[in-house]
């Protein structure tokens, strides 16, 4: 797929985190200045711990991975081995400068995606991110979303657990949530990989990009 002005990477090898956050944080400032494109970034890391910037410590329970402070948005989340991740960076002032709906369209972005391999998921009250039914019918979470904007130009995005070790999130509290579960693609016996996620996420990709154009609030970013 060609998107014009966006370059689109994958990455099937494991990228580290502190290597990923470093050239994420290198384009946002090169797309502020018009000497870079619009990136969206498929990827996934080794495992890691991330701190958003409303982490707290007692969410923290057993940091038997490294630990990252993150510079995005919410509290603590996992990264690992079977969670695709999408990073997004798109130059909001092209389009409608709009927090609220970026993060809007980005929800609907993955909820659309599972609903292509027959999980229904949804955005919920238990907090910000991506929500389905676990085995025994539980609201858990099923993707992360973590974002940031500067001078209106988004980095960060979102994180899909597809087939990841389940067990390593019980090191937090997810996001600050400790009455919900996580669950997986794997877990929900809906096998699915990294390339063929990519292949249906980047069919949605236009769609996505669309719903940019539609302001739904105003709301301030740095």
């Amino acid at each position: 797929m060609i998107i014009p002005g966006i370059e689109l990477r994958r990455d099937l090898a494991q990228v580290p985190y502190r290597q990923a956050l470093e050239a994420m944080s290198a384009r946002n400032v090169a797309i502020q200045d018009g000497s870079a494109e619009e990136l969206i970034w498929l990827l996934e890391h080794p495992p890691v711990y991330t701190a958003g910037t409303s982490a707290a410590e007692a969410d923290l329970i057993d940091p038997r991975f490294e630990v990252v402070s993150a510079g995005r948005g919410g509290r603590y989340t996992y990264h690992g081995p079977g969670q695709r991740i999408g990073y997004v960076l798109l130059d909001l002032r092209k389009r409608a400068r709009d927090a609220r709906g970026f993060v809007h369209a980005l929800e609907g972005w993955v909820i659309a995606t599972l609903g292509d391999f027959d999980v229904p998921a949804w955005r919920s009250d238990a907090g910000i991110g991506i929500w389905t039914h676990d085995i025994d019918g539980s609201e858990a979470k099923i993707g992360a979303i973590g974002v940031r904007i500067r001078r209106w130009v988004t980095m960060h995005g979102f994180a899909v657990n597809l087939s990841p070790d389940l067990s390593h999130f019980s090191g937090i509290v997810p996001c600050g949530i400790a009455d919900r579960g996580v669950t997986s693609l794997e877990r929900l016996g809906r096998g699915v990989d990294p390339e063929a996620w990519d292949r249906a996420l980047l069919a949605r990709a236009p769609a996505f990009l669309a719903e940019l154009e539609k302001p739904c609030g105003s709301e301030t970013c740095e």
